[in-house]
């Protein structure tokens, strides 16, 4: 991937972002950009996009950003010049929530272990061995 699109792809993500944040600060405050991938021909994208909720309120938040692609289109264009402003889609991005909960697994398994080690009775080596008269 080019710096250009690279940096495109930035710089749609905030202003996405910016537009939430000031414009619709209650309905946005559980949604998080994740990130932004325009095609190269810059028709088109996709916004990664993570909500933080249950299941039915995640669906109702995706709905209401689906209502509003064409207003967030229209202010990435006014922001952001570019040849053609882009057709988003927006995705819902589960990976923040598998990461939890691979960081919740890894937690667990350590916390085992740790059981483990302290019900096992100390061993004496032969390091640490009284010395023979």
């Amino acid at each position: 991937m080019s710096n250009r699109i690279v940096r495109i792809n930035e710089l749609v993500q905030r202003e996405i972002s910016a537009y939430l944040r000031k414009r619709y600060q209650a309905e946005a405050a559980t949604i998080t950009i994740t990130s932004v991938e325009i095609a190269p021909d810059l028709k088109t994208g996709k916004v990664y996009v993570s909500i933080i909720g249950g299941e039915d309120f995640v669906n109702g938040r995706m709905a209401w950003l689906h209502d509003r692609a064409s207003e967030l289109r229209r202010e990435v264009g006014r922001h952001v010049v570019l040849k053609w402003t882009p057709q988003l889609d927006y995705i819902l991005d589960n990976s923040p929530a598998r990461a939890a909960r691979v960081a919740q697994v890894l937690f667990e398994i350590e916390e085992q272990e740790r059981i483990k080690q302290a019900a096992k009775p100390a061993e004496s080596s032969p390091d640490t061995a009284a010395p023979a008269p």
